[in-house]
Parts: C-alpha cells; structure tokens; sequence
C-alpha cells in the first residue's frame, strides 16, 4: 500500500502544472509561472565568465567577460540587452571577489513546470504559461542599490529594465 501511495504521489506531482507567486498570495492568472510582488526589487541573472557551452535558446546571462546583460536567440547568437556607446557610464561593471572562494554545486537546480531543470539552474518550461518581471516603477530611480545583472519591468514606461551594474538599459516595444 506504501508503494501505491508513493507511486501515485510521484506521478501526480511530474504531471502537476506549477505555478510560483513570490512575495504574494498568488499568481495573476493561469497563463503565469512564476510571478514576483511589486516591490523595489528585481531578478538577479546569474553571473557568467564562460557561455561556451549554453545552448539553449532564451538563455538570459550576466556576461562578465564584459560586463553585460545577454540572451541566446535562434542560432547560437548572444544578443546584448545592456547598452554600451563607450562611455565609462554605459560600462557595466561587477565585484566578483564574493564568489571566489564558493564552490559550484552542479546538482543545485530548480524547475518550474518541468520535473527537472537539467538545461540550466533555474529553469522554468510551459507551453502555455510565462514568467512576469518584478515590475518597479522607474527602477533608475526607485532601485536604491541594484546589483549588477538585474532585470525588471518598468511600469511607469512599460518597457524591460536591465542593470549592467554601473547604468540602466531600456527594452521599449
């Protein structure tokens, strides 16, 4: 009877579809995966030194080979989201002094909507379901200490927010 029990658990859980509200009670509606609060806080990207072997497409990075924030697209093509004229104020910068004595856990991951995230740390799969930014209204000015590789949705100008760790970059539509 503890095998069936157990069996039928596992089952149900591999098939659930999930769902995550951070910070709040719940999501906004059945087409959300993960959702944060409104709050001055944003999503930190994770923090990489070699994406020689990230090839799953959509893939968002912190690239501190200079400083940027970075996705993969169709065809192995990383796309820079942050800006960059040449100026010393559009020069990201980091302090990755924090992580050199930290010991990488390859087996530390995270799935939403898949049983296991073995394509990244944090993966989130759904064919109908979609994560929504923490939303800031004018994180330039509302963000007191943003931390290098730091994403949100800007509500007073609708439109994705970056942080490079020196300046702002802005996605309109």
């Amino acid at each position: 009877m503890k095998n069936l029990i157990t069996t039928i658990f596992i089952t149900l859980t591999l098939s659930a579809k999930a769902q995550v509200a951070i910070g709040k009670e719940n999501v906004a509606n059945n087409s959300v995966s993960l959702e944060f609060a409104n709050e001055n806080r944003g999503l930190i990207l994770p923090y990489v030194e070699d994406k020689s072997e990230i090839t799953i497409e959509g893939t968002i990075v912190f690239d501190t080979s200079d400083f940027k924030v970075k996705y993969l697209r169709n065809g192995g093509v990383w796309v820079n989201m942050s800006e960059d004229d040449g100026t010393p104020i559009t020069i990201g910068t980091v302090d990755l002094s924090i992580q050199n004595d930290k010991i990488e856990q390859f087996t530390a991951k995270t799935g939403i909507g898949t049983p296991t995230a073995t394509d990244g740390i944090f993966v989130l799969e759904d064919s109908n379901k979609a994560m929504i930014l923490p939303k800031v209204e004018s994180p330039h000015l509302n963000i007191i200490n943003p931390a290098p590789g730091m994403m949100v949705y800007d509500t007073e100008n609708y439109q994705l927010a970056v942080y490079n760790g020196t300046s702002w970059s802005f996605w309109a539509p």
